[in-house]
């Protein structure tokens, strides 16, 4: 299938530079770096864990804060 991609002058110079580098062509460049981007989105996300307690306190089990006091430990 062709397409068409409109890139900036300066990201399309340096494409190119790459793959003049490599020796290959732009198409080939394009075209793996594409199955790169398809490859990463196709990895499983690993679910992220949070670990409690989530804020440490004094006294566990109790935890009385007000908002002033959250900003202060989010800040």
């Amino acid at each position: 299938m062709r397409t068409t991609v409109d890139l900036p002058d300066d990201l399309f110079r340096e494409l190119k530079t790459i793959a003049v580098r490599r020796g290959i062509t732009l198409k080939e460049l394009l075209r793996t770096a594409v199955e790169h981007e398809l490859a990463l989105a196709q990895r499983p996300v690993k679910p992220y864990r949070v670990q409690f307690p989530v804020l440490s306190s004094k006294e566990p089990g109790k935890l009385d804060l007000t908002n002033a006091d959250i900003e202060d430990l989010l800040a």
